[in-house]
């Protein structure tokens, strides 16, 4: 078995989750941060992440040119080069994990990081996956890529483990190093090894669980479960608007229990709690159970967007607004507020539906990166900060810090209906609220 002190490490993915783990690996071990995007590698080379999730200072204090100082100095070293990674003896797969539009797992960037891994995988080596995925996935979609391509023999010649990320994008408190990481392995020791790497960077500790499969589970349930609490305060938040009393406050009377979870109502996006509870329902369905609790609680997560639009629709009719031309600004389009992530966000299902009934719709957001909006949304958004008072109605869909910026006092004597999906405005600024 390979030992800890020999590691070199390369982290297959430098998004959201593989540049924070191959940068902290970095101050222990010869590491290559390998990812197919040369626009991203570019970037990364000169220092800086777009994603915000590691400093401009952090990166570059760690970086290396060249192999060749990553060899006699450790470090770092970005690359899309398959021959550099070649080297290394402990490969970690942190790529994405997607649904398709039948919402039914993408395993496609998986199973090609698993092919390719297998071209240069040697005697020895450790494979690790960090991707959220089904309970089994690791075993029966991507160990059997890594023994046909590399033509070596599972838990013979290479070892495989599971470690779920647990990345919080835009979160600067529970960072990599600060939350307990799961880890597992193939074999009782691949599961050692597996464990004391994660140690020897993760200071909150680790849980090394049995199997694979139990890890894979925990990373599933984890976002299932925050899934179907949220998706229960928005349904109350749909039964309470039609009865004429406002979510907040009926939470805030219940929170005083000591035992109420205080979970509020909201846009469930992103790249985790939108997407990993139909991992888990797929792999539930394939062996003949019907989870009926997930996945209802993914429908009412997943139309809260049209909710939003078609309310505010309705207050913008009971101020006698005329609908078709007119005109409403979305505040906000990343998944969460304080982050450039727009990864499933669910800002634009409002988008779509306010355009559906003819307004003319403009997002601001200044997180956001507007050409990845364009390519990944076909959306133009603002560059420069709205007047509030050119627009028909203005929803605040994202709680940016910025946004508390804005002249909301200016709409008071206006009919611009103010819709707050956040809780984020002072009440007797807004119209209504989720």
């Amino acid at each position: 078995m390979l030992q800890l002190e020999n590691a070199k490490i390369a982290v297959i993915g430098q998004g959201y989750v593989g540049l924070p783990l191959a940068v902290e690996f970095a101050k222990k071990y010869p590491t290559v941060g390998f990812d197919i995007n040369k626009k991203r590698v570019e970037k990364l080379r000169n220092g800086h992440d777009d994603t915000l999730e590691v400093t401009d200072h952090d990166l570059s204090e760690n970086l290396r040119a060249n192999l060749v100082e990553l060899k006699d100095q450790g470090g770092l070293y970005i690359s899309d080069a398959l021959a550099d990674i070649s080297e290394c003896n402990v490969y970690i797969v942190t790529v994405p994990t997607p649904i398709d539009q039948f919402k039914a797992p993408d395993l496609g960037p998986l199973r090609s990081a698993s092919r390719m891994l297998g071209k240069v995988l040697k005697s020895s080596d450790v494979v690790i996956y960090e991707s959220t995925t089904y309970p089994g996935c690791t075993e029966e979609e991507c160990v059997p890529l890594l023994e046909a391509e590399s033509g070596l023999k599972f838990n013979e010649d290479f070892f495989a483990g599971y470690s779920p990320e647990r990345i919080n994008p835009g979160d600067k408190v529970n960072t990599l190093t600060k939350i307990v990481k799961v880890t597992s392995g193939s074999t009782p020791e691949a599961a050692k090894f597996v464990n004391d790497l994660y140690a020897s960077i993760i200071t909150a500790g680790t849980h090394m669980a049995p199997n694979m499969k139990v890890a894979e589970a925990s990373k599933a349930i984890e976002n299932a479960q925050r899934d179907v609490n949220i998706s229960f305060v928005n349904e109350l938040a749909l039964i309470f608007d039609r009865i004429g009393i406002d979510t907040n406050d009926v939470l805030a009377a219940a929170g005083t229990k000591w035992n109420f979870l205080n979970y509020k109502p909201g846009l469930v996006g992103g790249h985790c709690i939108s997407v990993d509870p139909y991992y888990l329902a797929h792999k539930a369905e394939s062996l003949g159970y019907h989870p009926a609790v997930i996945l209802s609680g993914r429908r009412v997560n997943d139309n809260m967007g049209m909710f939003v639009a078609n309310k505010v629709v309705k207050l913008m009719m009971q101020k006698d607004l005329k609908i078709r031309s007119s005109k409403a600004l979305i505040l906000g389009v990343t998944f969460k507020e304080n982050c450039p992530d727009i990864r499933n966000t669910k800002v634009v299902d409002i988008y779509k539906e306010l355009v559906q009934f003819g307004l003319e719709v403009d997002i601001y957001d200044p997180w956001a990166n507007s050409q990845e909006v364009g390519h990944e949304y076909q959306i133009d958004i603002l560059e420069i900060k709205p007047d509030l008072k050119h627009y028909n109605a203005v929803i605040l869909a994202v709680s940016h810090q910025q946004f508390k910026e804005l002249d909301f006092d200016s709409l008071k004597q206006t009919d611009t209906v103010v819709f707050d999906a956040k809780d984020f405005l002072p009440r007797h600024l807004v119209d209504s609220r989720l």
